[in-house]
């Protein structure tokens, strides 16, 4: 209990330390007198604004979405003294502060392009790329384990080595933009559709998927050949280790083939090291789902923080990675629970 509580203190700590920073990093940013010109002129009607209205919305616009407060506890000035900088103590009055007091009550503040509450903003695309990053991650993971027990047990597979280490050279964006090409434009086979999920109302999710599955396949073919490469050759190298023991070699005289001494009786030790990279197949997806979301108009994460990125909406940006950081934490935290789980060495006995 106190290894599982000690872990959880360190994950907690992890993403604040992470999370905090990068909130400060993003508030200090150029580019917020852009993005409040553009506000302030939307305010208008779309029609040019004064001087004095201008300052007037921007003055309005930062007092609503925060940006008056300083950023942080202590702020810092131009030195003009020959002892260097001269610091100043904001007190809880900053916005570091009102965001962080929100994230604890489970408000993750407001977009800067929509005013829209961030979480609603994310839920609505966490519900597209969820399912489509969790199957995505099943498959890969299907797919490896037989894949990488069949390398292990054939010597002449040279050819598949060859395949697997070019489709991992292959950039994320090349692999999707091929698959678009070949299978889904009338010049060689228009054999799926090309953009979005089929349907205009607004919805997402799961229900959306199952309704729309002709719209993920070339998405989801994507992430699977991207990313099968890595936990297959690990496995397979992982098992021809295995199978150089005697344990294997005993199975095989008993009249077990190669391959069947490999899948029940060499696997479970060569997952042991095979293990980190399978729980680290999600995280990498959600970052994968970006470029992929954003080739095939997927309405998920990709997409949203793409275009958050592009409108430099900070409140957003700072959700999406929060979301990518939580998630690789959880599963690394999983991956040290199933090497206890596999390996009784790593095991703690309690007193």
């Amino acid at each position: 209990m106190r290894r599982i509580l000690l872990r959880l203190v360190r994950l907690v700590f992890a993403v604040w330390g992470l999370i905090s920073l990068l909130f400060v990093l993003t508030s200090t940013l150029p580019g917020e007198q852009r993005l409040l010109i553009r506000f302030s002129e939307t305010t208008t009607g779309g029609e040019i604004p004064s001087l004095s209205q201008t300052t007037a919305a921007q003055a309005a616009l930062k007092q609503r979405l925060g940006l008056a407060n300083p950023v942080f506890y202590f702020s810092s000035s131009s030195p003009n003294t020959l002892l260097g900088w001269r610091w100043q103590w904001n007190g809880v009055h900053n916005q570091y502060h009102r965001w962080l007091s929100g994230l604890l009550r489970g408000n993750l503040g407001y977009s800067y392009s929509t005013e829209e509450p961030v979480t609603t903003s994310l839920t609505q695309a966490w519900l597209v790329t969820a399912p489509l990053a969790c199957l995505a991650a099943l498959l890969i993971i299907g797919i490896s384990i037989p894949l990488g027990v069949w390398l292990a047990s054939r010597s002449g597979s040279h050819w598949l080595y060859t395949a697997l280490y070019a489709l991992d050279a292959l950039p994320l964006f090349v692999v999707a933009l091929l698959l678009l090409l070949l299978l889904a434009t009338p010049d060689y086979f228009a054999l799926f559709p090309a953009f979005g999920l089929g349907f205009e109302e607004d919805g997402s999710g799961v229900g959306l998927i199952l309704q729309y599955p002709m719209f993920i396949v070339l998405p989801l073919a994507s992430l699977v050949l991207s990313g099968l490469t890595e936990p297959t050759l690990q496995l397979a190298d992982a098992l021809r280790q295995e199978a150089r023991f005697d344990y294997i070699l005993t199975a095989q005289a008993k009249g077990l083939t190669r391959k069947q001494a490999l899948w029940h009786h060499g696997l479970r030790n060569a997952l042991l090291p095979t293990l980190t990279l399978f729980t680290e197949v999600l995280p990498n997806l959600l970052a994968g789902a970006v470029v992929v979301e954003f080739i095939f108009a997927l309405p998920g994460m990709g997409h949203l923080l793409a275009e958050a990125a592009a409108a430099r909406d900070y409140p957003v940006l700072l959700g999406g990675v929060l979301v990518v950081v939580v998630t690789r934490q959880l599963m690394l935290s999983l991956a040290d629970w199933l090497h206890q789980l596999t390996d009784p060495r790593l095991r703690v006995s309690s007193p």
